[in-house]
């Protein structure tokens, strides 16, 4: 589950970490006032005026401005609030901004230049391990830089059993190029990210940038934060952060339904039990001419209801020219998806695209009865190869080839 930055600089604030302070604002007024205060109690001048979407390269979609006086802030704020910010990771579409986050400037001068760092923590599935990811090119995209300097991208692994432990600090402190006060801030920072990463049970915390402020504090100016949807069960209190209009509406109708549904960019829906068999699909779409628009798993357990909803959902999709729907009976049985077929046609009225149906294994030949006896204008298949033949003669008739 991704959250927006204010609230993944909330939870590190939360767990030490000290953040750029500011505070969102949902209209141009809230946002003035956000600056007063800020000006108020830090003596701030500057103040950044950050779009709070779920997208990185937010600058270069012109989503984070700088303003001289509350009073601009404001202006900034009428200006972004409500506009459709694209950046290189929303696509065309882009996101409709719906707030904004009003920070003090903290690129203040001092004893030395301020300086940009860049710090991830994310998990190494494969030796079972944190992995800390850093750079001392902060401030930019760190593809950008790992393609280009590669030799500038440190990594350091850590043991759930142990934790960060002082000496992998200090040594990213030191290939930082960090000594004295900030070293040793640097120490801390890095402990109450570690403790914000597995506390909340995230999957990623990137901060980019990690500030090093001209009188040698750290602190967290920008933060991506993805918690992990599997351990939300144990986080009631972050449930609440999930931002609904951030997320693809047909995805979130699904997981009303518990169905992993995810949208893709072709023409055949598809309908399957088991992530495995779902794969195996796509590609048999593939092989007979076609791409698939999702991948919706109804699960081992699916109703006829979970599978009308599925139904329901795939037939929103306007790009969607044919539907295959491939169920294999092991906990489920065939004939329990062949009535929400049947229902789901009864339900949704007329049917604008060509429907494939597989069912095989439990109770399959009672499906097909069913199927056969129900009077719509199902085509039936039996094999993997019968499906991939009748999806690719369906796509080739409303194509006209």
């Amino acid at each position: 589950m991704n959250i927006h930055e204010f609230q993944g600089k909330s939870l590190l604030s939360a767990y030490g970490v000290e953040i750029q302070e500011g505070f969102v604002a949902e209209t141009a007024s809230q946002a003035v006032l956000v600056a007063k205060q800020l000006q108020e109690k830090y003596g701030s001048r500057l103040f950044v005026v950050k779009a709070q979407v779920h997208a990185g390269g937010r600058g270069k979609g012109g989503g984070i401005k700088l303003a001289r006086s509350p009073e601009e802030a404001g202006e900034i704020a009428e200006k972004m609030i409500g506009m459709t910010l694209v950046t290189p990771q929303t696509g065309p579409a882009g996101k409709k901004v719906n707030r904004v986050l009003v920070a003090r400037d903290v690129y203040y001068k001092g004893e030395s230049e301020p300086e940009e760092f860049y710090v991830s923590i994310l998990l190494n599935r494969n030796k079972g391990r944190y992995v800390i990811m850093y750079s001392p090119e902060g401030g930019m995209d760190i593809e950008q830089v790992a393609e280009q300097h590669p030799e500038k991208i440190f990594t350091e692994e850590i043991s759930p059993s142990t934790g960060l432990l002082d000496f992998q600090a200090r040594n990213i402190s030191f290939n930082l190029g960090l000594d004295g006060t900030a070293s040793r801030n640097m120490h801390k920072f890095l402990k109450g990210i570690y403790e914000t990463f597995t506390g909340c049970d995230a999957q990623l915390l990137e901060i980019n940038p990690v500030l090093k402020t001209s009188d040698g504090k750290i602190l967290a100016v920008d933060c991506k934060f993805i918690l992990d949807d599997n351990a939300l069960f144990r986080h009631n209190d972050l449930v609440g952060m999930r931002d609904l209009r951030e997320e693809d509406p047909i995805e979130v109708e699904a997981g009303r339904y518990n169905l992993n549904y995810v949208k893709l960019d072709g023409n055949v829906g598809c309908m399957v039990n088991g992530a495995g068999l779902a794969m195996a699909t796509m590609d048999i779409i593939k092989l007979s001419g076609g791409a698939p628009a999702n991948f919706l798993d109804v699960g081992g357990g699916a109703s006829a209801s979970t599978v009308e909803a599925g139904f329901r959902i795939i037939l929103k999709d306007p790009a969607v020219k044919a539907v295959l729907i491939n169920i294999f009976g092991g906990i489920v049985r065939c004939d329990r998806v062949a009535n929400g077929v049947v229902e789901a046609f009864k339900s949704v009225g007329k049917i604008r695209v060509p429907v494939v149906v597989r069912l095989q294994g439990t109770n399959a030949q009672e499906a097909r009865e069913i199927i056969n006896n129900s009077g719509l204008s199902v085509i039936a298949a039996t094999s993997f190869g019968e499906a991939a033949e009748a999806v690719g003669k369906v796509l080739r008739s409303v194509q006209g080839v």
